[in-house]
């Protein structure tokens, strides 16, 4: 592949995502709602709630790596944050299969597992792809019905489709707000502790465009240990005494299970907090 069309390439992880791809020698378009005078690629502004204009971003372009969304809730109103989610990653879906794209790689999310944990505790730790989907949130229910639509987009057109649960993304200067976490394992409980570099979100897109992969699959993507100095088994013990713990826990691995991801993607995370700012 050679042409790759990101959307949302303005932001956290686009600007990420964009760079490594140039630097990995892809010719990459940028399309997002404004123009980013991103340095490493042109931007396309367009609105990707419109069919017409997505498909025209997309055309020409060998994959499309859909970036574009409401981060997060509480930016808008619920009934906007799924409406947009919801009919670009439609529209994206939709313009790949009419263009013949030979792959669609897109952000789902971590908070399909029940991210925020509160009403619903996790139901074993490390999570991985096969714990329940419990979404608790209109932008969490935008990214499930993502999933179900890349599902049947995929049976229609042969396409593959990788979904990436991609954790709480953090850039190098985001790495100096870790200390104020340590304390208290309450803080952080919200989603297993877990947090992923921008950068290594780049890797796995990256390694996604490209991965022997034919069907619709998701991946955890996360960093490879915990925002915290503690030990993982031991922040389970003391908030989640009653969920079981699968596997060897010994150390400050992750609880977002990336493994599905080493195995299939080959990706290996190569960032840490713990290369930027010194445990106390």
């Amino acid at each position: 592949m050679s042409r790759i069309v990101v959307t949302g390439g303005s932001g956290k992880a686009g600007r990420a995502v964009v760079a490594d791809l140039v630097e990995h020698g892809h010719d990459v378009l940028d399309v997002d709602v404004m123009a980013s005078m991103h340095p490493d690629a042109p931007t396309r502004v367009a609105d990707l709630t419109e069919l017409s204009q997505t498909i025209e971003s997309l055309r020409g372009a060998d994959a499309v790596v859909h970036l574009a969304a409401i981060p997060a809730p509480n930016i808008v109103p619920p009934g906007e944050t799924f409406r947009i989610n919801m009919m670009s990653t439609y529209n994206v879906f939709s313009a790949a299969e009419i263009l013949g794209l030979e792959r669609v790689v897109w952000a789902s999310s971590e908070t399909l597992i029940g991210i925020p944990f509160g009403r619903e505790q996790p139901r074993y730790a490390p999570i991985d792809e096969d714990h329940p989907r419990l979404p608790e949130s209109h932008y969490a229910l935008s990214k499930l019905a993502g999933e179900v639509i890349a599902e049947q987009f995929n049976r229609w057109s042969g396409i593959p489709f990788v979904a990436l649960r991609i954790s709480n993304i953090m850039e190098e200067h985001d790495y100096a707000r870790f200390p104020g976490f340590w304390e208290d394992a309450q803080l952080r409980r919200w989603n297993l502790w877990g947090y992923v570099d921008a950068r290594d979100v780049a890797q796995a897109v990256r390694l996604s465009l490209t991965a022997d992969i034919a069907g619709a699959e998701a991946f955890l993507v996360a960093a490879a240990d915990n925002c915290m100095t503690r030990k993982s088994r031991d922040l389970m013990a003391e908030v989640y005494p009653e969920v079981p713990i699968r596997g060897e826990l010994t150390g400050y691995e992750t609880l977002l299970s990336i493994d599905k991801a080493r195995s299939l993607l080959g990706y290996e995370p190569e960032h840490s907090w713990r290369d930027y700012v010194a445990p106390e």
